[in-house]
């Protein structure tokens, strides 16, 4: 399939995602005691994974957690903590109507009339398609190493699978391992639409740069610069990593570093697959962080370099941050 054919079924995804209804997947994060208000914001905070994302594979004995330690810490701190769950693979679009429709039934439930909202990776998209199609309920919104003006190794491999034919062989090998994350969070392999090539446009540069037209809310005017602090009464914020090897005994580390050294003559300093300037958004809480692109969620299993700071630490001050500004 041709790129530009791509692009075209994206426009023709946003026309549909109105009158599409998906199976409404957040799980709120509950805690047995809370022994601080610390993180006790005033809206709900609602997190969005990036692609090849989950909430948790397996059992919460025997699992692993995308936010790792994360949820449950704000929790413990006093925040109502939610995380979301989206197709692993689909454009940008369906991935934000999926994630609105799961932020309607978070207001539904717990009253609020506003939300905190953290994306991560692709599901920053999905945070900034939820504050352009419904700002009235988005108080604040952080993305986290956001492929905010996409990423060169999206539009490489996107590249080489027009150039040698093997994007429909790519498309169908790829969105079946998506149906493997739903089976290992033990739903139906069909809970949500999966659509690999629509994931790669949507995070490549050329994708990303049409979903900005629509949705230009935070984006900085200038090359790596910031975006505005505040837009339609939204608190906006940023922050990345910088380093794509942070500890030899973290299994997803020489991933990180392979892609790194595909990309970096192109795209700069980056987390091994987003480059930090992609990543601005909005006020830029930093952009240096020795992170790579795993660690900045705390996978896998808190495993990040010696002297790096805690993500959970991280988090957790942010949502100071929120509360302390009435959010």
């Amino acid at each position: 399939m041709k790129i530009k054919h791509i692009l075209g079924s994206l426009v023709t995804a946003l026309c549909l995602t109105s009158t599409t209804t998906y199976a409404t997947q957040a799980q709120q994060i509950k805690v047995s005691s809370v022994k601080s208000d610390y993180a006790k914001t005033k809206y709900p905070i609602v997190f969005a994974h990036g692609m090849v994302g989950f909430i948790r594979l397996g059992t919460e004995s025997l699992g692993m957690d995308y936010w790792y330690q994360i949820l449950p810490d704000l929790a413990r701190n006093g925040a109502n903590t939610w995380a979301a769950r989206m197709s692993p693979f689909n454009s940008s679009e369906v991935r934000g109507e999926q994630y609105v429709q799961q932020l309607e039934e978070v207001m539904a439930i717990t009253g609020a009339d506003k939300l905190n909202l953290i994306g991560h990776s692709h599901g920053a998209n999905s945070v900034r398609y939820a504050a352009g199609v419904m700002p009235e309920h988005v108080a604040s919104v952080m993305t986290v190493a956001g492929a905010n003006k996409g990423t060169i190794i999206a539009s490489d491999v996107l590249k080489i699978a027009d150039k040698t034919g093997t994007s429909e062989l790519l498309n169908v090998l790829i969105s079946t391992f998506g149906k493997v994350i739903m089976w290992a969070q033990g739903l139906p392999a069909d809970t949500f639409p999966h659509d690999a090539m629509a994931a790669g446009v949507s995070t490549s540069v050329e994708g990303t740069a049409l979903f900005n037209q629509k949705f230009p809310l935070g984006l900085p005017l200038t090359h790596c610069g910031e975006g505005a602090y505040q837009e339609k009464g939204i608190h906006l914020y940023s922050m990345t990593g910088n380093k794509p090897f942070t500890n030899a005994l973290d299994l997803g580390d020489p991933v990180m570093v392979l892609l790194d050294r595909l990309s970096v003559h192109k795209a700069g300093k980056n987390d091994g697959i987003v480059p930090v300037c992609s990543a601005h958004f909005g006020k830029t809480i930093r952009d240096d962080f020795p992170w790579n692109h795993l660690d900045e969620v705390n996978l896998l299993f808190g495993i990040k370099g010696l002297f790096a700071p805690d993500p959970v630490a991280v988090y957790r001050q942010h949502a100071n941050r929120l509360k302390l500004q009435g959010l």
